[in-house]
């Protein structure tokens, strides 16, 4: 193998290290998405749980004590809804990051395994002609001999 194709295969290996590091990424970034969204179904169905158990407790009796404590903590789990959206949306960005620069490293990986087949054959075409001129330049000797001989 010549020094060339030599250095495209470590440059190989590394850009296909780098593919794995990127993909062990994505997975790790599709996790928190997952935990962000569920997270955040668990606090919508917490809000939705916690106004329905109010609104029963509303209808028996309540006074306006009551009624703000209910109001104050409905409104801090409407900010907290909020804010999980924000981490969600942020999460599925970066995923969607992630996809891309895994996307980009396989289009390199893929474009060093090219370069080396094609380097590969132009290798084997030297090799194929250095073969054929030599034969024909055996070949050539021989029929010259023959003719010195007479």
């Amino acid at each position: 193998m010549s020094d060339n194709i030599q250095a495209l295969a470590v440059l190989l290996e590394r850009e296909t290290t780098e593919r794995d590091n990127l993909i062990s990424a994505l997975q790790q970034a599709q996790a928190r998405a997952q935990a962000a969204r569920q997270q955040a179904e668990q606090l919508h169905a917490y809000r939705d749980d916690y106004h329905r158990r109010w609104a029963s407790q509303f209808r028996t009796a309540g006074t306006m004590d009551i009624v703000r404590c209910y109001q104050d903590f409905a409104q801090r789990l409407e900010e907290a809804i909020a804010q999980q959206a924000r981490v969600a949306t942020h999460a599925e960005t970066q995923v969607q990051r992630a996809r891309e620069a895994l996307t980009a490293q396989e289009i390199r990986v893929a474009s060093v395994r090219k370069l080396i087949e094609r380097r590969q054959a132009e290798a084997l075409r030297a090799a194929e002609r250095r073969d054929q001129k030599q034969t024909d330049e055996a070949a050539a000797r021989a029929a010259w001999r023959p003719a010195e001989a007479v």
